[in-house]
């Protein structure tokens, strides 16, 4: 039973991360393209499990996962017209931040998370890239698989920090 909660949690992101697919396919085959920033690309292990401290969490802890779900779920809301790459863009620089924020105020705690979600941030950089400067079906699929890995990565997170945050479970 425990597993099918688990499944249901992580049900939503997936379907975001397949609907904001089909509204980039969208977009790809209706609008013109835009320049873009570069991004390395790199790759990371999958995520370990956390290492959980005894000590309660912080309220800035807490405060930076919730802000990072808020930026995540704008991130999968983005609707399908022109300028949509950029808002896409834009949205992707207040996930990388919020990452960022949590990441510092762990103090190295769910490094094998935050290293993870970072990473999948960087493809899903790179994807995008690519769809702004020659839209296509591939390429908006590349972006729907990055997402995808973005929120699965994500999901490992607010999984761990869960433990310490029970609201952002």
């Amino acid at each position: 039973m425990k597993a099918l909660g688990t499944l249901a949690r992580y049900a939503p992101w997936r379907l975001a991360a397949i609907s904001c697919g089909v509204m980039l396919l969208t977009v790809a085959c209706g609008s013109g393209s835009s320049t873009a920033a570069s991004a390395p690309s790199s790759s990371a292990p999958a995520s370990a499990s956390a290492s959980a401290s005894a000590s309660p969490a912080s309220s800035a802890l807490c405060a930076d996962a919730a802000a990072l779900r808020t930026a995540l779920a704008k991130l999968t809301q983005v609707k399908a017209g022109k300028g949509a790459v950029n808002e896409i863009k834009a949205d992707l620089a207040g996930v990388e931040t919020a990452a960022t924020s949590l990441a510092s105020e762990a103090k190295g705690q769910f490094r094998a998370q935050t290293s993870s979600l970072k990473s999948a941030l960087t493809s899903l950089g790179t994807a995008v890239q690519k769809l702004a400067a020659s839209p296509s079906a591939s390429a908006v699929a590349s972006v729907a698989t990055a997402l995808g890995q973005v929120t699965s990565a994500a999901e490992h997170l607010f999984a761990a920090v869960g433990k310490r945050c029970p609201s952002v479970a």
